[in-house]
């Protein structure tokens, strides 16, 4: 696929790495970068200068086939214009630069990477972001323009979970066989999955495992922690939970037997140990959503959200931050499917304590309101702004 670099020819080393600065120089000018007009002078042409007198020719018959193209423009020294030591490499055409390198110029390669993308930018807008971030010269976790089928696999890895009707989660190394005939390829894509789940290159980074998670894959399945007093009904045996808190797969668990004072799901694990073991003997269910909970767990949560009175309020506890929020609004949705409204828990502004608060970006903050919106939470979405910090949950704890 286009966007990698086309094979180098043979170019003396110090003349090839001189090279490619001179192209980085001129990548950085026409990204806006730099204001810079690309040339290299003084000590960077230390490594020409500082060789042998055989090796200093073969690197000026390199520089001087790339004047000869059209690429550069070379200034020797005025006491010996003709055969002095070269004090300066301009450069003319960075196309042509490129071109004699045997690579690309970083315009050239983000419109490529454009053009391979365009079509995924409707389902995925924030290609659109990491797009304008290339044509900075910046990557985006470490993957830049090259990078395109990564890109385009992620985006057909999601698809492909998106469009299974089952809820069930496969192991990611069966579901990588089957999409790549490559058992490990999906594995090697979670930082692009990552951004094209959550719709932003600016949120807190999250692991493989919650990445996979969210879209119904695993390596290992992991349980359902629940913990209160409550009884709940499963397949096989319908019984209160164990203290301080009990693991279930999601598909068995059916409903709640016995009519719980709050519902409350929790985004971290810190903070679901210590509230499991706080109110473990009190009429509360608390479940542990592991960050994004996965398809069958959504399903899961929805059958217990369906079996309780509405009357019975749902909270969320979660981290004060994108992914928090973002969290909020898909178990949102899934509580009003059947007939509750989600509340905020220990999430208001003002509840996050002040050694706990992260300055936050315009663009975090926006991207919190959208979600907080989503959510219904509109009071908090309008102090989101106003509070300009992020936080994660662990920390603190409820005052019940």
């Amino acid at each position: 696929m286009e966007g990698h670099s086309r094979k180098s020819p043979v170019i003396d080393p110090v003349a090839h790495n001189m090279l490619s600065r001179l192209l980085a120089a001129a990548d950085r000018t026409d990204a806006g970068v730099s204001s810079r007009k690309p040339k290299l002078d003084g000590k960077q042409l230390d490594s020409y200068r500082n060789q042998t007198y055989q090796a200093r020719m073969r690197c000026e018959d390199a520089l001087i086939a790339a004047r000869s193209v059209g690429a550069i423009t070379l200034r020797r020294d005025p006491i010996d214009p003709e055969g002095g030591m070269i004090q300066r490499i301009a450069l003319v055409d960075a196309e042509r630069l490129a071109d004699f390198l045997g690579e690309r110029t970083l315009k050239s390669r983000a419109t490529s990477a454009e053009s391979h993308l365009a079509h995924l930018i409707a389902d995925f807008p924030v290609l659109r972001d990491v797009i304008n971030r290339w044509a900075t010269t910046k990557s985006v976790r470490r993957l830049g323009p090259e990078s395109v089928a990564d890109w385009c696999d992620a985006a057909a890895v999601i698809r492909s979970c998106q469009q299974r009707t089952s809820v069930d989660s496969l192991p990611v190394r069966d579901a990588s066989r089957r999409l790549f005939k490559d058992s490990k390829r999906i594995e090697k894509l979670t930082a692009p999955l990552d951004i094209l789940l959550g719709g932003s290159i600016d949120a807190r980074p999250r692991s493989a495992r919650e990445v996979w998670q969210e879209i119904g894959l695993h390596r290992e399945e992991q349980p359902a922690l629940c913990a209160g007093r409550v009884e709940m009904i499963r397949q096989r045996v319908s019984a209160i939970l164990d203290a301080p808190y009990t693991g279930f797969p999601p598909a068995t668990v059916l409903g709640i037997a016995t009519r719980p004072e709050r519902v409350i799901s929790i985004e971290n694990l810190t903070t679901f140990h210590t509230e499991a073991k706080h109110l473990c003997d009190k009429p509360i269910l608390l479940l542990y959503t592991a960050g994004m909970p996965s398809p069958t767990w959504r399903a899961m949560y929805a059958r217990l959200l369906a079996s309780v009175s509405a009357e019975v309020p749902v909270y969320h506890w979660g981290d004060y931050d994108e992914g928090g929020f973002r969290i909020a609004s898909v178990l949102a949705g899934h509580a009003r499917q059947v007939g509750h409204q989600l509340l905020p828990w220990r999430m208001q502004p003002e509840e996050i304590p002040h050694d706990m608060r992260v300055t936050a970006s315009a663009k975090t903050l926006e991207r919190m309101r959208y979600f907080a919106q989503q959510t219904g939470w509109e009071d908090i979405a309008s102090a989101i702004q106003a509070a300009g910090f992020t936080t994660e949950q662990e920390g603190f704890q409820t005052s019940d």
